[in-house]
């Protein structure tokens, strides 16, 4: 690939998705960007680059963008902060909102939805605590195509096999063909949309726990602090983030402070 093929595709990612892609890392471009110029009928890169300078046509540069974007995730990642959650972050929110009896969960850059779906099943587990609770479950991702895979809630044999306790594939999936389904129960506890962190977050709303697990580490320093920063704007005094365990706020933003004893969990200050 060219030089200025690369920077200008480097140049486009940055500001539609906050991607920072170094010179080693050009055999991803050359890789995840051949089938979209096979869908765009082109042969070559050279032709995807020279396209998108000629035409700047939004859905060749929506394909380029979500083919770059990293979708990876499986049911309970990592357990630790699921394991967090159950102990720590849900007996302090059912204390502090026993009144209004009211939670948000924001899961951003959601991918297929795991990640969101892995709280409704615990949450699910937890119905005889939780009933007369308000538990709403937004996840978020930059990909259309992983928002409508969200939402149909099919996961493939080596997608349940992936940290999916086989109890809960036994009580809350059905079997269709060679591939897994949720359960509406369990689907209709999660809403997926669209959305681009980089963007006004405020349509979005309040939430009281939000989960932005490896997303960052793709950012550079500016990006991270104007995310970070946006996040805070959406929390209440008393919300908790997540990131991921290779993540920080350490000289990035003094809008949160590590949770004392938690590993991954931030706070407001």
């Amino acid at each position: 690939m060219k030089v200025e093929d690369f920077d200008m595709f480097c140049t486009m990612l940055k500001q539609r998705s906050g991607l920072v892609l170094t010179k080693d890392k050009a055999y991803l471009l050359e890789s995840r960007l051949m089938p979209v110029a096979r869908k765009w009928n082109l042969k070559t890169l050279d032709e995807l680059a020279a396209t998108v300078r000629a035409r700047k046509d939004e859905n060749l540069l929506k394909d380029i963008t979500e083919a770059m974007t990293t979708n990876e995730s499986s049911f309970f990642r990592d357990q630790k902060p699921f394991d967090q959650f159950k102990q720590v972050v849900l007996p302090a929110l059912l204390e502090s909102r026993a009144t209004k009896k009211s939670i948000r969960i924001w899961s951003a850059a959601c991918s297929s939805g795991q990640e969101a779906y892995s709280l409704a099943m615990m949450l699910s587990e937890d119905s005889v605590r939780l009933n007369g609770w308000r538990i709403e479950i937004v996840g978020t991702d930059l990909s259309s195509e992983m928002v409508e895979k969200s939402r149909a809630g099919i996961y493939t044999q080596f997608e349940v096999q992936r940290g999916l306790p086989i109890t809960m594939l036994v009580k809350y999936f059905k079997q269709t063909g060679d591939k897994w389904q949720l359960s509406p129960q369990i689907r209709q506890m999660a809403t997926f949309r669209e959305y681009n962190l980089l963007t006004d977050l405020s349509p979005l709303g309040q939430f009281d726990v939000v989960f932005c697990r490896n997303v960052l580490i793709y950012f550079d320093q500016p990006t991270k602090t104007k995310v970070l920063e946006a996040i805070a704007k959406q929390m209440p005094p008393d919300g908790v983030l997540y990131l991921g365990g290779a993540e920080t706020v350490l000289g990035i933003t003094d809008r949160f402070k590590p949770m004392e004893g938690q590993r991954g969990l931030y706070v407001l200050p």
